[in-house]
């Protein structure tokens, strides 16, 4: 696996994944850029939240469950101390479809966020992840 990051100047970058896509990282204007894009701890947070979201959308798949959408909120606290790490991340998985019950979805984010989820596995070396599932009506 390979990227490259090219700097637009001030404290912009945008990143092409060796597969040729493009993504764009900012700052707030506050820390001097221009609040153009996600931070790079954003991407993280965000890459979280997809790796698992693959994983469960592939267990379900297997599971032949009837999810019609679902959707992964997520929060998190950060160390004060440079480098800042993520210390907490708090996700809550958010289903619908028909005739769900609540233990199949949270056997597979379990599997995902334990087993599976390489991005999980490298975030929770510094912060405690937990997480929730809800099933909407």
């Amino acid at each position: 696996m390979h990227a490259q990051v090219k700097w637009n100047g001030k404290m912009g970058f945008v990143g092409i994944s060796g597969t040729n896509h493009s993504v764009v990282m900012d700052v707030a204007k506050e820390s001097g850029g221009d609040g153009a894009a996600p931070s790079p701890m954003e991407m993280v947070l965000m890459g979280l939240a997809g790796c698992s979201g693959m994983d469960v959308a592939s267990i379900l798949k297997k599971k032949r469950l009837n999810v019609r959408n679902f959707e992964i909120m997520l929060g998190a606290e950060r160390a004060e101390d440079y480098p800042k790490v993520f210390t907490k991340v708090e996700m809550t998985f958010i289903f619908e479809g028909d005739g769900l019950s609540l233990k199949p979805l949270e056997d597979a984010v379990r599997l995902s966020l334990d087993r599976y989820c390489s991005v999980a596995g490298m975030v929770n070396k510094t912060a405690e992840i937990n997480w929730t599932v809800e099933i909407k009506e």
